[in-house]
């Protein structure tokens, strides 16, 4: 599987990428998991946007947040795999890849997420532990997650 990873500042994205990054947070969060909340909620602009094209098609993107920007620590969001790409990996692949990018953009700190609960244990793989109490974020539950700097993915 031929993977192209490519990571942008938003004000670098192509009107395409931008697009097609949406479509796929729209297609997932919005249709697939029948949550009606407004995705575009004015953090784009301030985050890099990590994307993995399969075959010349996105596969899978997240935001990555500066420290400061939304959490005291830096933070990885909005992380979604196609539906088309989903049970080969790539999730594993974006996660990993994406705090890798972190510390190359932010330097070496803690990661906080804001993680659905289903995907408790899939966090925990890389190292992520509950931070918070059960929390409703548009009628889906979740929990705060943090990474500490000195654990290897």
């Amino acid at each position: 599987m031929l993977l192209t990873k490519v990571c942008k500042s938003f004000p670098d994205l192509t009107p395409f990428e931008l697009y097609n990054i949406l479509r796929l947070r729209s297609e997932v969060f919005v249709v697939e998991q029948n949550c009606v909340f407004l995705d575009m909620d004015n953090k784009d602009q301030t985050c890099h946007h990590l994307m993995i094209y399969q075959s010349n098609q996105l596969a899978a993107c997240a935001r990555l947040l500066a420290p400061g920007s939304y959490y005291d620590q830096m933070s990885i969001g909005r992380i979604v795999t196609s539906p088309a790409a989903r049970g080969t990996g790539l999730g594993k692949e974006l996660v990993a890849t994406a705090i890798e990018a972190c510390f190359i953009l932010f330097g070496v700190g803690p990661i906080k997420i804001g993680a659905q609960l289903y995907a408790k244990a899939f966090y925990e793989r890389f190292g992520f532990v509950q931070t918070s109490e059960l929390y409703d974020e548009d009628g889906i539950d979740h929990i705060h997650m943090t990474k500490a700097e000195n654990q290897n993915s």
